[in-house]
């Protein structure tokens, strides 16, 4: 999946703003309290709308105000969010709408459409299209469908107006566009990474892939390593160039049912828990692990990713993010540091600013000046640290 746009109205501090054109390997820059945590809360909250519904998720965004506190200050209209995105590189481009508005206390979805466009003209088809609960989904198998008139919907009523039509249709093999769109969201991961949640031993159990938080950290790496030997040994390998001394890692199970990490230094005989290594070598591990995920997602979101690392490995985990991306997992990362973005390129970064109380988003490539300054062999990061961002302050 890629997504090639976001629109948002009134949600936290965006009003109206557009993002077009976004690449696989996506960076953000900002001042603190310019909305680079809520482009990625965007997708935590769809993420989390699908796994409860509408209210749940906006609790989680905006506490105990709810929809009040998500919904931009100032203003009464519905939150709107849009996503262009294509499932495969050559799949049409489909448009997800959510219109979200407020009724008493609770939120409730006033509108939700999934459609595409068939060839370059024509009106586009609706796939999914519900408002207040109600609505009709298309039943066809998409590739077989070769004129709308051919489309075969279907009404449907929601158990409550605050659950996503996807969420509840997605359950259904005869809906197959939005089972598609689902499953795309399903496996989107928005990194929260927490060292002091990764460090403790863990109740022995099982884990496949890295939790949001990465507390099931030594659980993966005792999946890898009994399931997936040759990816483990690329983690270890890439984990040893980029941490001097470090000559591996290992999952320890104890007598009482604890698995528990274990990194070996080679000046010493006996290995280190986790607990006394630094934290930078437990967050070089967790993204190590994310990024050579056996069953990597459709969309990664990664937040400062910066903190606690060495600025010298910030070139090498940058050019990993855009390695993940190339191998099909788009990329979304926020960062503060001039040194990352010296390994990024002009069409990968946007930046945010302020205006009136609410935030615009900015494309790096769209300003002649910096456009200049990297055609003549400039960084990023260093144009950024010298202040030739439009109102965003680097010291910020």
């Amino acid at each position: 999946m890629k997504i090639e746009s976001i629109s948002l109205k009134n949600f936290k501090a965006f009003k109206s703003v557009q993002m077009e054109n976004i690449p696989s390997f996506c960076v953000i820059v900002g001042a603190n309290g310019s909305g680079k945590s809520t482009i990625f809360s965007v997708f935590g909250f769809l993420k989390d709308a699908m796994s409860g519904n509408v209210n749940t998720a906006l609790s989680r965004l905006g506490g105990s105000r709810g929809f009040r506190e998500v919904r931009s200050r100032n203003t009464t209209e519905p939150i709107e969010i849009e996503i262009k995105f294509r499932a495969q590189p050559e799949s049409p481009l489909t448009t997800y709408f959510l219109k979200i508005n407020g009724r008493g206390e609770k939120a409730y979805v006033e509108r939700e459409i999934l459609k595409y466009r068939r060839g370059g003209k024509g009106q586009p088809w609706h796939f999914l299209d519900f408002s207040d609960g109600k609505g009709t989904a298309v039943t066809n198998e998409l590739d077989n469908v070769k004129n709308v008139n051919e489309l075969q919907r279907e009404e449907q009523n929601l158990k409550s107006n605050d659950i996503l039509a996807i969420k509840g249709l997605a359950q259904f093999e005869r809906f197959p566009a939005v089972v598609a769109l689902g499953n795309l969201i399903e496996n989107w991961h928005v990194s929260d990474f927490h060292i002091s949640k990764a460090r403790p031993e863990q109740e022995a159990g099982y884990a496949e892939h890295l939790s949001r938080e990465g507390e099931n950290l030594s659980l993966v790496i005792e999946y890898l390593y009994k399931y997936h030997r040759s990816i483990f040994e690329k983690i270890l390998e890439l984990l040893k160039q980029r941490i001097p001394g470090i000559t591996n890692v290992e999952a320890k199970t104890t007598t009482e049912g604890r698995v528990l990490l274990k990194f070996r230094d080679g000046a010493f005989e006996d290995p280190f828990l986790a607990r006394y290594v630094s934290d930078g070598t437990i967050k070089m591990l967790a993204y190590l692990t994310l990024l050579y995920d056996p069953q990597p997602h459709s969309l990664l979101c990664v937040e400062e990713p910066e903190n606690q690392l060495y600025p010298a490995l910030l070139c090498e985990l940058a050019e990993e993010f855009r390695n993940y991306s190339i191998r099909g997992g788009q990329v979304f990362v926020s960062t503060h540091s001039p040194d990352f973005l010296n390994a990024t390129r002009i069409e990968e970064v946007f930046w945010l600013e302020k205006e009136g109380g609410y935030s615009k988003i900015i494309r790096a490539s769209e300003n002649e000046q910096i456009k200049a300054y990297m055609a003549e062999g400039d960084q990023m990061g260093y144009l950024w640290k010298q202040g030739l961002f439009d109102k965003v302050d680097p010291n910020v």
